[in-house]
């Protein structure tokens, strides 16, 4: 069976109600929030037993994750509008925004090296104690997550973009697909950010 022949990689299908690439994201996107969930769900049992826990803004860089932040929701709108352009068939639009979703993530990657490399400069490291061990393996696991949206946004726009002369609605179905990663990565910030740094 040829590539072209490979059924609902733009039409729904009719069991799910969805192509086949935007159930298969669901799933994966499935297994990742029980990850995080188990994640979060740990730092609340590890905050709730201990018996001083210190609050986040005393210890951690509250404005540089607050430019963080801001970044990653200025990502997620570049990420949108890739998206959109090539909806509207405008390819060097596409261009244009995706480009910018993978330089504010590695903005956001450059500002989190900032962060952690003050910390070790201090001399903390996760085996500082419980709080900073949560820190670096949270916000860690996520920059783990960022780099892999980097590394497939980066092949999208590059040599992944030539399906777009081919099977246009498909390309723009996988920058949909990559998108819905792209959002629940700086959707997983959007908890990390209150949890470890405000409370």
């Amino acid at each position: 069976m040829s590539v072209e022949e490979i059924p609902h990689t733009v039409e729904p299908h009719p069991i799910t109600g969805v192509y086949n690439g935007k159930f298969g994201i669901w799933l994966f996107l499935a297994s990742e929030v029980m990850l995080f969930g188990a994640l979060f769900s740990t730092l609340v049992l590890l905050r709730v037993g201990a018996p001083s826990w210190p609050h986040g803004w005393e210890l951690l860089n509250v404005p540089l994750a607050t430019l963080n932040t801001f970044v990653l929701i200025a990502s997620s709108v570049t990420m949108v509008m890739s998206w959109a352009s090539l909806k509207l068939g405008n390819f060097g639009r596409f261009k244009l925004y995706l480009g910018l979703t993978v330089l504010l993530a590695f903005v956001f990657l450059v500002v989190k090296y900032f962060e952690y490399t003050h910390k070790f400069h201090l001399g903390i490291y996760p085996s500082t104690s419980t709080f900073y061990a949560t820190y670096f393996t949270m916000t860690g696991l996520h920059g783990l997550h960022v780099v892999g949206g980097i590394v497939v946004n980066l092949y999208l726009l590059f040599p992944g973009s030539k399906l777009w002369h081919t099977a246009p609605e498909q390309f723009a179905n996988r920058i949909e697909c990559a998108g819905l990663y792209w959002h629940f990565v700086d959707l997983v910030w959007i908890f990390l950010f209150p949890i470890l740094y405000l409370l």
